[in-house]
């Protein structure tokens, strides 16, 4: 049976079009993107969706009086549109608890840094690379974990280490982060939900060996 996945998008949707580029060439493990949600309208990753004949859904987040009315009428859409599991892809939203309460251990985001460094509030975009380079770390990273209602820190899935080297701006990091690590690290978690490879125990994620 396919698993059908949402993701969630705020702005470029580079980061979907990985996915999207993933199951074009089946590598996403059965699973399919049947929905591309935006907390934004216009935003170009609806238009990385149109292209690949992916349904778009926008639900602007300054239409909700809170996170928590966002976040509900989100719920909603999700479960409307028979979703298993809901991907963060750049989603600029912090949702609260009840989406978590919705879809336990089956939200997945991707955060450009070697989690528990350089997250948690505050740490999104360019910010997380200015204060890697700000810090004078040699390696940098992305991380994919299961979405909790503690801010990047949920269950890790996987994540993948990249060079800091002299002269990188804030620019040229976030690139080679993406380029290197999120874009094959988050198909690749995905594709393991997908084959029912993952199983979580408290903070440990558990890869199992291929049937």
């Amino acid at each position: 049976m396919s698993t059908n996945i949402a993701v969630l998008v705020s702005g470029g949707g580079t980061n979907l079009q990985a996915l999207i580029d993933a199951q074009a060439r089946g590598e996403l493990g059965g699973g399919r993107i049947t929905a591309v949600i935006s907390s934004k309208a216009g935003a170009y990753a609806l238009e990385r969706a149109a292209k690949a004949g992916i349904p778009g859904f926008v639900l602007p987040r300054k239409e909700y009086a809170s996170n928590r009315a966002m976040t509900l009428a989100l719920v909603e859409k999700l479960k409307e549109l028979e979703i298993d599991l809901v991907v963060l892809a750049g989603c600029m939203v912090i949702f609260t608890g009840e989406l978590v309460k919705a879809y336990p251990n089956a939200i997945m985001n991707v955060h450009p840094a070697l989690i528990p460094a350089f997250c948690g509030p505050g740490y999104y975009g360019l910010h997380v690379h200015e204060e890697a380079l700000r810090y004078g770390v040699k390696v940098s990273g992305a991380t994919v974990h299961f979405v909790t209602e503690e801010c990047d820190g949920g269950p890790i899935i996987a994540q993948k280490s990249v060079p800091v080297l002299e002269g990188d701006t804030p620019e040229i990091l976030q690139k080679r982060i993406m380029t290197q690590a999120e874009w094959k690290l988050l198909p690749q978690a995905v594709s393991l939900f997908c084959q029912g490879r993952l199983s979580v125990e408290g903070r440990h994620v558990t890869i199992k060996e291929e049937a």
